[in-house]
């Protein structure tokens, strides 16, 4: 059977998809300065991160994220802080020649890591599954077959989209040859501002 408002949950996860949030900031920099092969792995590691979060929240600890705010605040300084290490990861990196063709310095384990560490230190991620995710399950019937049905649209959605800004932001890159530092210093401020909204906005 299929979730409940199935639909509904489609159109608020596209949404949120297509909103440039803090994972896409990240893949459209390391598209630029990495190579859209190696955003694979910060997707990989993005989507591992809210497999995670959903299946802690429907199968292991229910509504206590939503409701402790020690420990939304715990991620939300983490994020934070991350946040800020990227952003001055990102303003120091040189963006890629394309026509180099020398060993990259990060190791794929190390894109991994960051795309997990951001998706999964995510206030707005953990606001999502224990707040929304739940909603779209009928608990009476077969959750284990709608919850598959939930994470695997999400997991394959996300993973396009987080690509598909790869893609994009390579399209870019003739332009931004003539400026090179031009998409870090953007990338980078968008992440300052990105951690200074969720310091005002996230109180639990």
């Amino acid at each position: 059977m299929l979730p409940l408002d199935f639909i509904l949950y489609l159109q608020i996860i596209i949404f949120l998809f297509i909103t440039p949030g803090t994972p896409r900031i990240v893949i459209i920099s390391y598209s630029m300065n990495y190579g859209v092969g190696k955003c694979i792995w910060s997707a990989f590691g993005d989507v591992t991160a809210n497999l995670i979060q959903a299946t802690l929240v429907i199968f292991v600890i229910g509504s206590f994220f939503a409701e402790s705010s020690t420990i939304l605040n715990i991620f939300k300084w983490i994020g934070i802080i991350y946040l800020l290490y990227l952003a001055y990861d990102i303003y120091k990196s040189r963006p890629k020649d394309i026509t180099d063709k020398s060993e990259i310095k990060k190791s794929n384990l190390s894109f991994y890591k960051d795309g997990f560490l951001v998706a999964g230190t995510s206030p707005k991620a953990w606001m999502f599954f224990p707040f929304i995710f739940p909603q779209f399950i009928d608990f009476n019937e077969n959750y284990l077959a709608q919850f598959f049905i939930l994470i695997t649209t999400y997991i394959v959605l996300d993973f396009i989209s987080l690509i598909g800004y790869a893609l994009l932001a390579q399209k870019l890159i003739s332009w931004i040859k003539a400026n090179p530092k031009t998409i870090n210093t953007i990338s980078a401020s968008v992440l300052v501002i990105i951690a200074g909204i969720i310091v005002v906005t996230q109180q639990y």
